[in-house]
Parts: structure tokens; sequence; C-alpha cells
């Protein structure tokens, strides 16, 4: 069984485990329970209505986050086309074959995210295995491969978040630090619910949204009251 530190057992008795919060409430609860030392992530989860393995239901997208997520991500910009399109829009990596050698080669991943071109897709397939587990495979879906690096460069260094569904019907979501205003985490948190709304497959009958709740780095999970 899980052992709690102190501070840990003292936010807990904060939160009602048996209520659902308004999203407003939910939100400054956490603030007030973290319990790190650094500034703490913000985190939502949402626990849906949909059986992955049914191609329709496979839930995956972007969504830039109107307050940002209070992170700096490094940007990897794989083209044999837009080189210098990438520097000017602000990459911190770029490059073509090369940059690919380096990650298989080298087991290199000092990068938070990939960014491609449609025309280097084919060299980037071959190591498909190493950048798949990590979640780091760019894919049209998400926007991280596409022709316009300068705007895909520019979403992400704004607060671009991806989601996936997982196989259990689970979307985890940063919502962006502690240390934001409560109405900067609500605003993240706005665009984020309406996104994940409007993607209900129209296979899924009854309930989409089932649960969601909002917690911190370390700190306890607390739910929220679903407001549609």
């Amino acid at each position: 069984m899980a052992k709690f530190g102190k501070k840990y057992n003292k936010v807990v008795e904060l939160v009602d485990k048996n209520k659902f919060y308004p999203i407003s409430e939910a939100i400054e609860l956490a603030k007030k329970t973290t319990t790190t030392k650094f500034d703490s992530t913000v985190e939502v989860a949402f626990n849906l209505n949909v059986d992955p393995r049914h191609a329709d239901q496979q839930i995956r997208g972007a969504v830039v986050l109107p307050k940002g997520t209070g992170k700096t991500q490094k940007i990897l910009v794989l083209t044999n086309t837009k080189e210098t399109e990438a520097k000017e829009a602000g990459a911190d990596f770029v490059g073509g074959k090369d940059m690919i050698e380096k990650i298989q080669k080298e087991n290199w991943f000092g990068f938070d995210v990939i960014i491609a071109t449609p025309d280097i897709m084919a060299e980037l397939g071959k190591i498909g295995k190493l950048l798949g587990p990590k979640g780091l495979m760019p894919n049209p879906k998400t926007g991280t491969v596409t022709p316009d690096v300068k705007k895909a460069v520019e979403e992400v260094k704004k607060g671009k978040v991806e989601y996936r569904v997982d196989k259990n019907g689970n979307i985890h979501a940063i919502l962006g630090k502690a240390s934001f205003k409560a109405e900067d985490l609500k605003a993240n948190y706005d665009v984020i619910f309406d996104t994940i709304r409007k993607a209900k497959p129209s296979a899924v009958k009854g309930a989409y949204i089932k649960n969601i709740a909002v917690t911190t780095t370390m700190g306890p999970g607390i739910k929220v009251l679903i407001e549609l």
C-alpha cells in the first residue's frame, strides 16, 4: 500500500472524495493542494465512454491553449525543403537525414516535439519504433506533419498540446502550472473541454464524458462536475 508524506496527508483532507466540484472550485482547490517545492503542473483527465479498439473512436488531436502551458518546448523540425523557414520560425533544431541518423545512432532525444514536412516522412518511418513509444512520431492529425512549418512551430511555442485516448478510454492533458492565475487555468480547461466534447464519435450512445478529474504533480485528484 502506498505511503504518503505529511504534506500530502494534510492537503488531501481539503478534498471531499465524494464531491464533484464546479471547475472553478476544482482549480482553486488544485492550487491549494500542490505539495511540491517546484512549480507543479496542473493536469486534467477525462474518462470517456468510447472503445478505442474501433478506428472511429480513437480520439486524437491537438489544441492551442490560450494561456499557454508554462513549459518551454524544444522543437526539432525535420525537412528536406523548409530548413530556412524552420530556423526563422524559431525551431531549436533543424535538419534532415542527418538528424534522423543522430536519433538512430546516438539515441539522441534532446527535444520535446518533432515537426516534419511530408517530403521526409518516408525517411522518418525508419525510426518509427524509436519515436512511437515516446509519443514523438509526427502525425497529420496533430498538425506535426505539415508543409506549413512556420505555423506549426509558432503554435507549439504558443502552447499547443496533444491529446490522445488510451486503451482504457482516458485522455490526459496539461492545463498549465500551479502558479498560473485560476482564471487562466479555467480558460485553458474550457478550450480542452470544448474540443473533446465536439470530438464525440457518432457511434457513442448515452453519456460520452463519464468522469473528469483535475490534479497537480503529486497532488490529490479532484472530481470535476460535468457541465455541458
